[in-house]
């Protein structure tokens, strides 16, 4: 890697946070193949997911609420890369970021509430953390 060109800790782990993002689908998905059969499970689908397990379900959910929380998040790395911020803050953001959504994704898995909530909260703090970095470095 050049010189110029350097791997922060925090797009480190908005890299691992995109990785998490392309195989959270995985168990859930083995759930509706379990459920619906192949053919059905691999076709549009037509309604919810109220036929696959409630931790399939909850895993869905998961991973929807992954995607959608990835987005603000990739963002906030890369405009603060992009303008040279890079400090222990921004590093505390996104780490913090990073393991909450790990958590949000076990307990929503496990069916755990106030966890997940908790780790929900979490996460965002380390995107204002972040954001409050580029705003006022």
């Amino acid at each position: 890697m050049s010189a110029d060109m350097t791997l922060t800790t925090e797009l480190r782990l908005l890299t691992y946070t995109a990785f998490i993002s392309l195989v959270v689908w995985i168990p859930y998905i083995l759930a509706a193949i379990k459920a619906r059969g192949l053919s059905r499970a691999v076709g549009y689908p037509s309604g919810g997911t109220e036929d696959l397990p409630a931790w399939a379900q909850r895993g869905h959910r998961a991973h929807m609420n992954l995607v959608e929380n990835l987005a603000p998040f990739a963002v906030l790395v890369l405009v603060a890369h992009a303008v040279g911020v890079s400090n222990p803050a921004t590093v505390l953001g996104a780490q913090l970021f990073f393991w909450a959504r790990v958590v949000q994704i076990g307990v929503m898995y496990a069916g755990i509430p106030w966890l997940r909530t908790l780790s929900f909260a979490v996460a965002m703090i380390g995107n204002l953390i972040i954001l409050w970095q580029i705003l006022y470095h």
